[in-house]
């Protein structure tokens, strides 16, 4: 055989092997990896690539072969899912595979949830000493099968290279509330899903409220009987169906073990919480005797924080010990929450026998009679081999916590001094700073925000948390064991808000958790975003494009045509717009400098990647002889001087559901320089909203009325200032939905430019009256 044969004989059978395990040689144009979270180490070869083609074959050997193939199955669903590529998992030990999963537990990797991966000639080799470190490095595959620009159901070229990582943290949580609004269980294990994918390993479900108890504990049957339904108040009858209807929804064991089980799987750990003392209305609705006034209260429907704590004597401490024995037979999580924040005193310091107790046990305040009630909590679960994890509140308040409790420290303020001081006091330290981790924050100030408290907890902000306190020293930091981003659900009715206000700022959380602190890149990881987002899409995931979206801003220019410029929050990516009303797609116009366009115009902008990618969806900017004439109350300043709180309003019979900036408890918005030559009339869409705010009730704002049901007022320079319009609200008061209002504006001569001062009068407490918008017209 000459040698061209041979060679020619050895091409054909390199072929043959390719084909058949799914590995074709490298290409010259190579995606280069886009990895979120940020590996410890990444080292692309330079040169050299594996591609992987539908039919690839995945093979796994070592140990934990069943645990480890049930990974693989996993990665190759997930796969098949995102980019439409069909791996193949052999059932037996192969000689050839393009991927193989090898866990070693004496294989030279960091930490047992740590991975090595190479990628050379041979295929892809994920290396791990623990089924838990196969299933992290499967998510960096899967993430390196869906690089920049990916095509659905295309061979992808993966470069050659090494990645050896392993996570900073061994908390990385996410606490899910389900005791305001209940999820489904399989909205549940979506997002359990969404959290893996991200490498977050804590779901910390937040089980019990004032307006909730929503597991089964089978001792105390009235819990769930009672204690899980509510009236249906406000935007609740929406999800009931009508206001007679209460609103309900509790997990039983069943479910419980099964949401376990599902989040085990995927390497999450549920933490169950049960808060104690306060939070407990709920409970105290079912079985008054928890309580200290001996009264039955009803499942709150308020929101804020209630009075109503338990009665820290031995029979409610005895109730404690029976809940909390059924919880650790379906949670078999080393960690038990019992919450201890938020907890007003004023019920018990009003109940002599309370203060009796606190003198008895020789204490000197509330404060340190809870810490008694949570000493006695913790010691029933550490007796259980159990660790407790609470809040950080009663630090706050100069008491101090059991000495085993790990603290979730949610005030970030004041350079994170309290977390600062639950090290020094000996504490592990969870980090969840209000500030940037509390994902119920609106993400922005655009007109279509969703619901949620302010300030804004962005994108950045998410990223820059700060997770070790400003002046711990190098040994305090080691009590530093994560971070959690906290989804409260006050105001998030539905699933769909859940991932909204989750995606993507989980994943700054995620590279916060994972990533070493060297790996702390901002620009790097907006660079890895579109492909992350990509990923979201392909998953199915409604995330928000708050970061990325086009806002405008508009103003006047020569011969009556405007002016505008166009930013998005993050600056980054590419705006492309159209002024023809049409979608803008990859190939329209891109913003480079402000454009000057005439009236009668309907401006649209979208924001792409740099391969194309929309990052985020077209907005939309009308301009015509209203647009300077007109605001949306998200772009009026508030009264007080605060952020305003994103409240969402009843659904309409077409269109979007309204969204409204509201200072709850001071319905009194600004609009400083308004354009008001000329101006005879003004319009205002608004609504009222159901009072439901327990926290802003004691410093609602109440003006007098001139009429039976209040009205809007407008004045000119100052509240105080000289009345331009009064818009009556007695014949609307009663009225569902929006509602429009008009009356002529009692404008002096020459007005120009002025401050404007608009409110409502009344008292909030029996509707909170909200501005959608207003609008002057000539």
């Amino acid at each position: 055989m000459s040698l061209i044969t041979t060679s020619r004989f050895f091409r054909c059978v390199a072929m043959a092997w390719l084909a058949a395990t799914g590995v074709v040689a490298a290409a010259p144009a190579v995606p280069t990896w886009s990895l979120l979270p940020q590996p410890a180490m990444a080292r692309p070869a330079g040169s050299g690539a594996a591609e992987i083609a539908d039919g690839a074959m995945v093979s796994v050997r070592g140990v934990d072969r069943e645990q480890v193939q049930s990974i693989a199955e996993r990665f190759v669903q997930r796969v098949a899912d995102t980019n439409g590529l069909h791996l193949r998992v052999a059932t037996a030990g192969v000689a050839h595979a393009a991927i193989t999963f090898d866990v070693n537990p004496s294989a030279d990797v960091q930490d047992q949830a740590g991975y090595h991966i190479t990628v050379d000639d041979d295929g892809i080799l994920v290396t791990a000493r623990t089924p838990r470190g196969a299933f992290y490095g499967g998510v960096t595959l899967w993430q390196l099968l869906t690089p920049p620009g990916w095509t659905r159901g295309m061979p992808v070229k993966v470069a050659h290279g090494v990645i050896d990582d392993h996570p900073r943290f061994a908390w990385r949580a996410l606490l899910l509330d389900s005791g305001r609004h209940y999820q489904s269980v399989a909205d549940i294990k979506k997002l359990i899903d969404g959290m893996s994918l991200n490498k977050l390993n804590v779901l910390l479900w937040h089980l019990t409220e004032d307006q909730g108890w929503r597991l089964e504990i089978p001792k105390y049957p009235e819990l769930t009987k009672i204690g899980a339904c509510r009236k249906a108040v406000g935007l609740d009858s929406e999800l009931t169906g009508s206001p007679e209807q209460p609103y309900c929804g509790f997990y039983t064991e069943a479910e419980a073990r099964d949401i376990v089980r599902y989040a085990a799987e995927r390497y999450v750990e549920v933490v169950p919480e049960i808060d104690l003392p306060g939070h407990s209305q709920a409970a105290i609705a079912a079985y008054p005797w928890l309580g200290v006034t001996g009264k039955r209260p009803s499942v709150w429907t308020d929101w804020g924080v209630s009075p109503w704590l338990l009665k820290p004597d031995e029979k409610t401490l005895q109730f404690v010990d029976d809940v909390l024995d059924e919880v650790m037979q379906l949670f078999p999580s080393r960690y038990i929450s019992i919450g201890g924040d938020e907890a007003d005193k004023q019920q018990w310091n009003a109940s002599p026998e309370v203060n009796a107790q606190m003198h008895k046990l020789g204490l000197a305040n509330m404060d340190q009679l809870q810490g008694w009630f949570t000493q006695q909590v913790a010691a029933h679960l550490i007796e259980h081999g159990r660790t407790p994890v609470g809040w950080d509140d009663e630090l706050v308040a100069g008491a101090t916590l059991p000495a085993a409790e790990v603290v979730m420290s949610w005030h970030g303020d004041d350079n994170e001094r309290v977390a600062l001081a639950a090290i020094k006091q000996g504490h592990d330290v969870v980090m969840t700073p209000q500030e940037s981790l509390y994902f119920d924050h609106v993400q922005s100030d655009r007109p279509d925000e969703w619901p949620g408290p302010p300030p804004a907890a962005t994108l950045r902000q998410t990223y820059d948390t700060v997770v070790i306190p400003n002046g711990a020293s190098a040994a305090e930091a080691q009590r530093i064991i994560g971070v959690q981003g906290g989804l409260w659900t006050e105001q998030m009715r539905t699933f769909a808000h859940d991932q909204h206000a989750v995606f993507p700022r989980v994943a700054a959380l995620a590279e916060l958790g994972w990533s070493p602190s060297r790996a702390h890149d901002w620009n790097g990881f907006l660079q890895r975003m579109p492909a992350e987002l990509a990923r979201y899409r392909a998953l199915g995931i409604g995330y928000a494009d708050s970061a990325f979206a086009p806002a405008f801003q508009v103003t006047a220019a020569d011969h009556d045509a405007f002016r505008v410029e166009l930013s998005n929050q993050v600056g980054f990516g590419t705006m492309r717009y159209t002024t023809d009303g049409s979608e803008p797609t990859r190939q329209s116009a891109a913003y480079a400098r402000p454009l000057t366009l005439l009236g009668n115009t309907t401006l649209r902008a979208a924001t792409f990647a740099a391969d194309g990618f929309e990052l985020a969806a077209p907005r939309t900017q009308v301009l015509d002889e209203t647009t300077l004439l007109s605001r949306d109350s998200s772009a009026l300043a508030m009264c007080s001087k605060q952020p305003g709180t994103r409240l969402e309003g009843g659904m309409p019979a077409q269109g979007p559901r309204p969204m409204y900036s509201v200072d709850i408890g001071n319905a009194c918005w600004l609009w400083p320089q308004a354009p008001l030559d000329g101006v005879k009339h003004v319009a205002m869409t608004v609504e009222r909203i159901t009072w439901r705010f327990g926290d802003e009730a004691k410093d609602a704002v109440a003006r007098h009325q001139a009429n039976a049901g209040g009205e809007f007022e407008i004045h000119a320079d100052a509240c105080t200032g000289s009345l331009l319009a009064r818009l009556p609200l007695r014949s609307v008061v009663q009225a569902s939905g929006q509602v429009r209002l008009d009356a002529q504006v009692a404008m002096p001569a020459g007005a120009g430019v002025r401050d404007l001062c608009v409110f409502v009068t009344g008292d909030p407490r029996e509707g909170q009256w909200a501005l959608a918008r207003m609008t002057f017209s000539k």
